[in-house]
């Protein structure tokens, strides 16, 4: 059983801020459509804020953290179970 609680708003704008990203650039990190949709995750009203999910955070993470060839290894393993992907080198 996997246990998650998500980052809280103020810790996704910590994170913006520590990067030195705008939101476009965090929507694109996170496979966000939009800067607009990246700010419900850090939205003070809890009717309008959405979670950020443990997949998505995953997927954030392992951009910074993995080196290209690995990255890239990845993706090609999506491709050959027929997923079609291009990231932005962002």
């Amino acid at each position: 059983m996997t246990h998650y609680i998500p980052p809280s708003p103020e810790d996704m704008e910590r994170l913006k801020q520590e990067l030195g990203k705008s939101s476009t650039d965090m929507a694109n990190l996170f496979g966000v459509s939009s800067g607009r949709q990246w700010r419900k995750y850090m939205a003070a009203d809890a009717n309008n804020r959405r979670d950020m999910g443990m997949h998505m955070l995953f997927f954030a993470m392992a951009r910074m953290e993995l080196d290209s060839e690995t990255m890239e290894r990845i993706l090609n393993r999506m491709r050959a179970v027929g997923a079609t992907i291009e990231l932005d080198k962002a």
